[in-house]
């Protein structure tokens, strides 16, 4: 093994504004590590101690949308040069001859907040022609193809080399392991787009957050959505098969208000009656207020009888970034509900707000698995069986992608 590996330094990229809350949250975390670099949107830090078991290793974050071991940077004018001195670079090279990889990720950091001036995150026109230049000139056949449009994701549980376009004449270079799903997306961001039917962009905030989870959602189950209008959210939850109120004192946009399997109650939210909730198996709430509120509005429902709600999908805004300190409490609140599953992500589309889910236990999503594997078995003879919406993946650690 090589004296070069493993690296002695992580990489981490966030939103634009969320690298104190990414400082602070590994300051306070398990992981003994000191600040090194940091840029708007890209962290790094070095390793007090040496990791024995480098694919086993992850950054228990809620704030890092992508992380890994950092292999180096390289600096200069032309991507034809900065391609050459990526794959000469000491720590690359390490990896190279330590590890099987099996595809390479290239993106940009993100250069505003997602949703302002048009800016969403994924793949540039920058970041395809840096790939497209260090696959030419790419050691190893694996890595010599592009990809085709849209991209499949990488392989799970196996190495992948990273490149950060941090500058476009800077690059960083990392590696991570396919552990989760989202680490097979370059930068963590599953390619969603805003289609032209959606009334909001909380369709991909929601879009996003379905897919992350993997909740064991059936199709006809009922959704109550606090805070649904104008109806983004409410249409992401329509198209994965769920029966939606939607409650709100404000408008709901025509569209959504059309849909057969869509009510509105045009209410705030303590003003729904406890009978209107009856048979609510899922919650979901994007409300413009602290998080302590939200989670006041969730509580009641949660608390009424005639609801049983199973899971929930909450958007919790930080007015303020040091509310981000605050997360640990709102997590263990949620548990004092009974959800023992509660993770917390900072999504590719969200803003200045995080996102938390919660189930009962993990055992629902290990029933979801079971339900996956009696459909491949006993699909001949149609079985009314409702096949699960998501992928699945291992348990993850606090802030990490759902099973």
């Amino acid at each position: 093994m090589s004296t070069n590996w493993p690296p002695k330094f992580l990489f981490a990229v966030c939103q634009c504004g969320a690298e104190q809350a990414l400082k602070h949250e590994v300051a306070a975390g398990p992981i003994d590590a000191s600040l090194a670099f940091s840029r708007p949107g890209f962290v790094t830090f070095k390793l007090k101690d040496e990791i024995n078991e480098p694919e086993q290793f992850q950054l228990p974050s809620t704030f890092a949308r992508a992380s890994g071991f950092s292999l180096g940077k390289v600096s200069g004018e032309s991507a034809q040069d900065l391609a050459q001195l990526s794959w000469q670079l000491p720590g690359v090279e390490a990896f190279l001859a330590d590890q099987s990889i099996v595809d390479l990720h290239v993106w940009q950091r993100d250069t505003a907040v997602p949703g302002v001036r048009g800016f969403e995150p994924g793949p540039t026109a920058l970041s395809l022609t840096i790939e497209r230049v260090l696959r030419e000139q790419a050691p190893v056949e694996p890595l010599r193809t592009m990809p085709t449009a849209p991209r499949p994701p990488s392989r799970r549980n196996r190495w992948v080399l990273d490149v950060v376009v941090v500058e476009p004449g800077e690059w960083w270079l990392g590696c991570n392991h396919t552990t989760r799903r989202l680490d097979c997306y370059p930068g963590g961001v599953l390619p969603l787009e805003l289609p032209d039917h959606a009334v909001s962009r909380a369709y991909l905030k929601m879009q996003e957050a379905l897919q992350w989870s993997a909740l064991p959602i059936a199709r006809g189950e009922l959704c109550v959505e606090l805070g649904c209008a104008p109806g983004g959210a409410s249409q992401a939850l329509l198209e994965h098969g769920l029966r939606v109120l939607g409650v709100d004192p404000a408008e709901v946009d025509p569209v959504v208000l059309a849909e057969e399997q869509f009510t509105h109650i045009r209410r705030r939210s303590t003003e729904v009656r406890r009978k209107q909730l009856r048979g609510v198996q899922w919650l979901a709430a994007d409300m413009n207020v602290a998080p302590n509120y939200t989670l006041d509005a969730v509580e009641e429902i949660v608390g009424n009888e005639l609801a049983n709600v199973r899971g929930m999908i909450l958007t919790l805004k930080l007015a303020d970034w040091k509310l981000a300190n605050e997360l640990p409490k709102l997590v263990e609140r949620v548990r004092g509900w009974g959800y023992r599953d509660v993770r917390t992500r900072q999504l590719a589309f969200n803003r200045q707000e995080v996102c938390l889910v919660a189930l009962r236990s993990r055992g629902q999503r290990r029933v979801k698995r079971i339900g996956r594997r009696m459909l491949r078995r006993d699909s001949t003879h149609g079985s009314k069986l409702v096949e699960p919406h998501f992928p699945t993946s291992p348990p993850p650690d606090r802030g990490e992608e759902a099973e």
